[in-house]
């Protein structure tokens, strides 16, 4: 029976890199890119492309060689223990806005960008594996699970409410601004995943494969449940990233810039985290849930129509200001879906490892866990890329002021480019979650 200090230890893994790291990337990188680091509308989502191809490969090769690894640490924690710093380094590198011209910060940008998923991906297969090792048994799982949301939600709810003020007190040009921070939420980030890979037990001892081999990755395209729901990770990551990645600019240009409600400032990040504590709530109560439904396939339906109904419902609000709060409880209505079948999917992928190793004689538990942590950078980042490549084809574009800095031109945001806005964080998304249960639907693993 695992201890309540190391399910929080597990949680910390990903507050750390979901809760803060992967947070920020998600909802501040496309701003960041355009508005402040001074990157074109068409460099940002190329740059995202490329990462997404980048790790198509690295993920499931990381995923092998965790598998194999072998150590006084266990199988999957020493990723975690020495991989912690140079994660949190990188990441607050990565949010430095360098003073060179506009190839040099492509080169910054593109360089910086590739090694931030690299160093992800050595932590995050990993640590998603370890759910694998720590205990065989499927209730507990679903708590361990259930623990990793929760801490995803709560320190993303703690890092995107408090970053408007962190920015305030910080002072300077936004570049000195999303430094400082960069700098103390990587620090954050590197003693959130320290501490996870001390305070966890792997007490499994995976069923190795002799030596590496190709036939591991051809036995994953044998194994339905596999690609039904790598496809399921794929959409729920389309379905988050395309709202986070356009609620910068929501704010920006359809709500005419940050809200202020009686001394409460919206902006941006404080808007998506009534989304992150609600998500926290109903990921922490998603193990009665589904247990009341009767199926992780059945709660896994249920949650994606919650976010079809309140998705769509956000598409006929008003743009206007004044309609804030109406807007809000859409969004936290629309987490409650997402905080439901969020601790689900990682549960599942244990189902589906379990499954392989029984079907294959040997343990890919890493591997099966890589495919997670592509389909979630794979989701947010090409979401993100679309964002701007849609905003793009809506009629936005870039000038470059008397300084030489590249911004976008205030005149290129038409009605068409809101619409395209307003769509993306509602439209869009409701038509992936519907997607999400077409193929929960067809899921073979039933329990």
């Amino acid at each position: 029976m695992a201890s309540l200090k190391e399910k929080i230890g597990y949680a910390l893994g990903d507050a750390a890199a979901g809760g803060i790291t992967w947070k920020i990337m998600s909802i501040a990188f496309p701003l960041f890119f355009t508005n402040v680091f001074g990157l074109t509308f068409a460099d940002a989502a190329t740059l995202m492309l490329i990462a997404r191809m980048f790790d198509v490969v690295t993920d499931p090769l990381m995923g092998s060689l965790a598998d194999r690894t072998q150590s006084k640490w266990g199988t999957y924690r020493p990723w975690l223990i020495f991989g912690a710093i140079p994660f949190g380094l990188v990441f607050a590198l990565l949010l430095y806005t360098p003073d060179f011209g506009l190839t040099g910060k492509r080169i910054w940008a593109y360089s910086l960008y590739l090694l931030m998923m690299a160093m992800y991906t050595a932590v995050n297969v990993p640590y998603g594996s370890l759910l694998g090792v720590m205990t065989d048994d499927d209730n507990e799982k679903n708590q361990f699970s259930s623990f990793r949301m929760v801490g995803a939600y709560a320190m993303g709810f703690v890092t995107l409410l408090s970053f408007p003020y962190l920015q305030r007190l910080v002072g300077g040009t936004e570049q000195h601004q999303y430094a400082v921070l960069g700098a103390f939420f990587g620090v954050l980030a590197a003693a959130g995943t320290l501490a996870c890979g001390f305070l966890t037990k792997e007490r499994l001892k995976p069923v190795r494969a002799e030596k590496f081999s190709f036939k591991q990755f051809g036995d994953l395209f044998k194994n339905k449940p596999w690609i039904i729901l790598t496809l399921i990770g794929i959409c729920t990551n389309f379905f988050n990233g395309f709202r986070y990645a356009v609620a910068g600019y929501l704010l920006e240009y359809c709500l005419h810039g940050d809200v202020t409600v009686s001394g409460l400032i919206i902006n941006y990040t404080v808007f998506m985290t009534f989304g992150e504590l609600t998500c926290m709530i109903f990921g922490g109560v998603s193990p009665k849930f589904t247990q009341l439904i009767g199926s992780k396939r059945n709660a896994f339906m249920a949650a994606a129509l919650i976010c079809v109904v309140f998705s769509v419902a956000f598409f006929f609000v008003p743009m206007d200001p004044a309609y804030i709060w109406v807007m809000v409880a859409l969004v936290v209505l629309t987490s409650v879906g997402i905080g439901l079948y969020s601790p689900l999917l990682w549960s599942m992928y244990a189902d589906v490892a379990d499954y392989a190793t029984e079907k294959n004689g040997t343990s890919s538990t890493g591997l099966i866990f890589s495919s997670g942590t592509m389909a979630q950078k794979f989701g947010t980042a090409i979401s993100g890329s679309l964002v701007a490549l849609f905003l793009g084809l809506a009629g936005a574009s870039m000038i470059t002021d008397e300084m030489g800095n590249t911004m976008v031109d205030p005149a290129s945001i038409t009605s068409s480019v809101l619409s395209m806005v307003w769509s993306l964080f509602s439209l869009f998304p409701a038509i992936i979650a519907g997607l999400i249960i077409v193929l929960t639907w067809i899921y073979p693993i039933k329990k």
